[in-house]
């Protein structure tokens, strides 16, 4: 009786996990509705877009789209071949446009870029009720760590957030940490890093809550991971674990 209630005991102290430990957003009961915010994507050298310009005359807005841009070949397009075809925006922020020749995409967002060129369009006579659409061909990003497939993933959304980025991962693993998620963020010349809690709903209110290109999030292994990586996983610390169960055993017997 003594053997098989020190072995229950072993068992629940090694592989017991609490609910504050594996659940998201813990205290959404009591969570009140906010409106969304966040942290606008402003536009970085290297940068790939799509842009295409519509106007109500559309043989007028052709000279101002890359070649090709609305025939069946570029619709049904891959996204790798969109971005050779895309802008590239170079080490000075500027895009070279059709016509309007070099554009300043610095400290500007997808919509503000959008703005900008319709504006220029509009007030310079170049077109009649020009409409710019932008789509970012490039983000990315990489999350590692404790997620069931780690890597890189591609996006063209204009914003995903970090759940849905988790999403892209599979999940977290069980061995998870929940609470201490770091996110690695970088824009221009600065670097920022950050730790998110995915158990709080505040995550649902913060800048962070969505994801930037290039952003990395990274998922910690909890202590079971790592204790069982490490201490336990090493073949001389299994035979020493299985001496000592053996030493405890035999003086159990002996009682």
């Amino acid at each position: 009786m003594k053997k098989v209630l020190l072995f229950t005991i072993c068992i629940a102290f090694i592989s017991c996990s609490t609910k504050k430990q594996i659940r998201y957003l813990q205290n959404a009961d009591n969570y009140e509705n906010t409106k969304t915010t966040s942290t606008s994507y402003t536009l970085q050298p290297q940068d790939i877009l799509k842009i295409d310009v519509y106007s109500s005359d559309m043989q007028t807005a052709l000279p101002y789209n890359k070649p090709g841009a609305f025939n069946n070949r570029v619709a049904n397009a891959t996204l790798q071949s969109l971005q050779l075809e895309g802008y590239l925006i170079d080490d000075d922020y500027k895009i070279k446009f059709p016509v309007l020749g070099d554009i300043l995409a610095k400290n500007k967002t997808l919509k503000q870029l959008e703005e900008d060129i319709t504006f220029i369009l509009s007030n310079e006579g170049h077109l009649l009720d020009p409409i710019v659409s932008i789509r970012l061909l490039n983000g990315q990003f990489t999350i590692l760590g404790e997620v069931i497939t780690p890597g890189t993933f591609s996006f063209v959304d204009d914003r995903i957030s970090l759940l849905q980025a988790l999403g892209y991962a599979g999940d977290l693993s069980i061995d998870a940490v929940r609470d201490e998620i770091t996110l690695i963020r970088e824009a221009g010349d600065y670097r920022q890093i950050y730790t998110l809690d995915l158990t709080n709903t505040q995550i649902l209110d913060a800048s962070t809550f969505y994801i930037h290109p290039n952003d990395v999030i990274i998922v910690q292994p909890n202590y079971r991971k790592v204790k069982s990586a490490g201490f336990i996983g090493s073949p001389s610390s299994i035979a020493s674990i299985s001496s000592l169960l053996l030493s405890i055993t035999l003086l159990l017997i002996n009682n």
